[in-house]
């Protein structure tokens, strides 16, 4: 069969009339989704200077190194959030300065997620016996990297900016499977061990020293929708989880109005849609195994096990 392209191409523009919701024609330039990724990797290099850079950083260059990336920085995500201001605002116009507050107020609050950070790195060393050092959990934990991109991406969010916080924590999650809203607050000390399959809501509140596994679900219960069957926006959806809280594997906890007590213990594959006091220990009672033999087929001696 012949490959015309004139024919593919008209029936590729009839479709852009036809189907609408999934096209950005004429209208103003939205974020640059390898911008963003750009900015992500800027953003993880002021955050942990001299551990993603090629070669060592001295700190006698430490200061021209980070006024050269704060500048860098500056003007990538200059462009991007004026995009994304200029969609928020729907009529266009221009949104250079208004942007350009906007990045320089976000920057100035780098040192203080740093802090909370800190705090980050420290949990993962307490609350992993494997961690052997700092600089091994920096450099190869994928927890790391997606609670700092979900840290710096929450201050954006907070400010009121749309489509960018999403786009850089979605930036985080593809790399190391771990999925944090932006909207969501969490406390400082927080550790996510292998992370794969983790998500995390928006409206979920996290205090410190909390703990999960992996595959891990902090979801939404229910959504309510409106008279014209429409889904309810911007009300409180996904659970608590109160300070000292740990969350073994394949935990799913769901609701609003759902509340972890602090020094509670979720174990494996718990299935939570109430909320659960202090100190509390959530298990699956004990299941039966059967054993049996791959070559005759017949029941070993052990033939039940309690798992």
């Amino acid at each position: 069969m012949d490959c015309e392209v004139s024919e593919i191409v008209d029936r590729l523009l009839d479709s852009y009339k036809e189907v609408g919701g999934i096209n950005n024609i004429d209208c103003s330039n939205l974020p640059s989704k390898q911008a963003i990724g750009l900015a992500c990797e800027e953003l993880l290099q002021l955050l942990f200077p001299g551990f993603l850079d090629e070669g060592a950083v001295a700190s006698t260059e430490i200061a021209l190194k980070t006024t050269s990336r704060v500048a860098h920085v500056i003007t990538r995500l200059k462009i991007e959030v004026a995009r994304s201001l200029r969609f928020k605002a729907k009529n266009g116009g221009d949104q250079s300065e208004a942007a350009r507050a906007m990045v320089c107020a976000f920057l100035r609050q780098l040192p203080e997620v740093r802090r909370l950070l800190r705090t980050d790195v420290e949990a993962a060393y307490e609350g992993d016996p494997a961690a052997q050092t700092f600089e091994e959990i920096i450099l190869a934990y994928p927890c790391l990297e997606a609670i700092a991109i979900q840290r710096v991406a929450h201050v954006l969010y907070n400010d009121g900016l749309p489509l960018i916080p999403r786009m850089m924590t979605e930036w985080a999650h593809g790399k190391t499977g771990i999925d944090i809203h932006p909207g969501a607050r969490i406390g400082s000390h927080f550790f996510i061990d292998h992370g794969t399959g983790v998500v995390i809501g928006e409206t979920c509140v996290i205090g410190s020293r909390v703990k999960l596994y992996h595959g891990v679900t902090l979801g939404a219960r229910s959504f309510p929708k409106d008279n014209e069957g429409k889904i309810v926006k911007g009300i409180k959806r996904h659970p608590n989880v109160e300070d000292n809280v740990t969350i073994y594997p394949n935990a799913t906890i769901l609701g609003g109005e759902t509340t972890i007590g602090a020094r509670s213990t979720i174990g494996a594959s718990a299935f939570l849609m109430k909320s659960v006091p202090p100190d509390t220990l959530v298990a699956l009672e004990e299941v039966e195994h059967k054993v049996r033999s791959k070559t005759n087929h017949q029941p070993s001696t052990n033939d039940k096990t309690g798992a």
